[in-house]
């Protein structure tokens, strides 16, 4: 029987762009409004501001995520192209290519012959891609996917800054709203933690304080302008 056993590298790929998404939402729109309510601009600025950041960084992550992710994907195509050709033009040297590999993680050579045997009748090209290129299934890139998801942590990162904005008093809305985005990113510092494996403090602290730094920055930055 099976056992699953439930490791954290399957995660990987969408846990990233999830956590990054959702984070640079939450911290570039509340810095932003923050920033923008500093300056002394009326609710109505404040609010468009909101709008605004929200939507183009949207937008923005999903552009770069697909062409970071797409050009990964055009590396591991052309790889996996070279890699048909060296299987094609000489299987023999492939064999032997992939037989040493094996021998270097501590099998015995013959075994590793039996083995290089086995795996190329039933997939040759993909057992070279997973055991000598480093790809496989669950790595593999995919630029819409990450695309999309990085737009819609985005905005689901953002949204908390921009209810706030439209909710809350003029009075209240630097208190409020850095206070509930920093209660957030300690939330949600510590969820990606949990879902990697690693400690709910240490992701919850380097989240929450990277948030309190561009708040404050962007605070300093609108309070002397708006002075100006």
């Amino acid at each position: 029987m099976v056992h699953p056993e439930g490791h954290h590298g399957g995660r990987a790929g969408w846990l990233r762009a999830a956590v990054l998404g959702a984070n640079d939402g939450l911290i570039s729109t509340a810095s932003l409004v923050v920033g923008v309510a500093s300056a002394k601009s009326s609710h109505e600025a404040v609010l468009l501001a909101a709008i605004a950041g929200m939507a183009a960084g949207a937008l923005s992550m999903a552009a770069g995520e697909y062409v970071s992710v797409s050009s990964q994907a055009d590396t591991e195509n052309a790889d996996l192209e070279k890699e048909r050709g060296e299987l094609a033009s000489n299987p023999a040297a492939e064999r032997a290519e992939l037989a040493s590999i094996y021998v270097g993680r501590g099998l015995p050579a013959p075994l590793a012959a039996q083995v290089v045997e086995h795996l190329m009748a039933h997939d040759a090209l993909g057992a070279h891609a997973r055991d000598e290129l480093g790809i496989t299934e669950t790595s593999r890139a995919r630029p819409l996917q990450a695309a999309i998801a990085s737009a819609a942590s985005f905005a689901a990162g953002a949204f908390p800054p921009l209810l706030s904005a439209i909710v809350l008093p003029r009075p209240a809305l630097i208190p409020g709203i850095a206070g509930s985005a920093l209660a957030l990113l300690a939330i949600l510092g510590a969820t990606a933690a949990r879902l990697g494996g690693a400690s709910l403090m240490k992701g919850a602290v380097r989240v929450t304080f990277w948030g309190a730094v561009a708040m404050g920055v962007t605070a300093l930055v609108g309070r002397l302008f708006g002075t100006a």
